[in-house]
């Protein structure tokens, strides 16, 4: 499945391949796994891979480890891996996914694309990380969950970006009863109702 001429990415024809090849794979890998929501599939170059590219601009990182947490299918972390492997190859990406079907899709999609990144098929809150720059995680639990697995894996200075949809102020008053944190909040660039947000120095109240 090629990517569509308006998708706006700009990135070298060896990023763009190893992009098709990824859909590709996980075109054909979900027919099995539930990788995606079926019905995402006709949209998947912007409800997925460009919904999770926008996570590397506001990075804005250059080298450092990057944690994604409940990868699932690879979104964002195979994005980001995909995107960094020439223009910012001293990002290491590591991808957490605790079922067994979904990291051997994660890693053959490593191997089909000739990518460097590390795939651990362990819960999050068993796996042992050394402290990460950057931890993202998409549609994987509401922020005040989600907050307890980015504490135990993110470094003093790093930060997280998790995208949220259209109820995230809810979810933000939520786990501030139970956690200090920073914030900053981003529009999504794929969806009017959803925002990134963008957080650090966490801490439990």
């Amino acid at each position: 499945m090629k990517p569509p001429a308006t998708l706006g990415l700009d990135v070298s024809r060896e990023t763009k391949h190893r992009l098709e090849i990824y859909i590709d794979l996980l075109t054909r890998w979900n027919k099995k796994i539930n990788l995606v929501s079926p019905n995402t599939l006709p949209e998947v170059w912007t409800r997925h891979v460009l919904d999770s590219a926008q996570l590397l601009s506001l990075s804005r990182q250059t080298s450092g480890s990057w944690v994604d947490l409940g990868s699932g299918g690879g979104f964002p972390g195979m994005v980001v891996a995909i995107l960094t492997a020439e223009e910012k190859p001293d990002i290491q990406v590591t991808m957490v996914e605790s079922d067994q079907r979904k990291s051997a899709f994660l890693r053959t999609v490593a191997r089909e694309t000739g990518l460097t990144i590390h795939v651990k098929s362990e819960r999050i809150e068993n796996t042992k990380l050394p402290p990460a720059t950057i931890v993202s995680a998409r549609a994987l639990a509401p922020l005040n969950t989600l907050l307890g697995f980015v504490e135990q894996h993110i470094a003093p200075d790093g930060k997280a970006l998790l995208p949220k949809g259209a109820q995230w102020e809810e979810e933000v008053a939520t786990a501030k009863e139970s956690w200090s944190f920073t914030s900053k909040v981003h529009k999504s660039k794929t969806n009017q109702d959803a925002v990134i947000l963008e957080i650090g120095e966490i801490s439990h109240v």
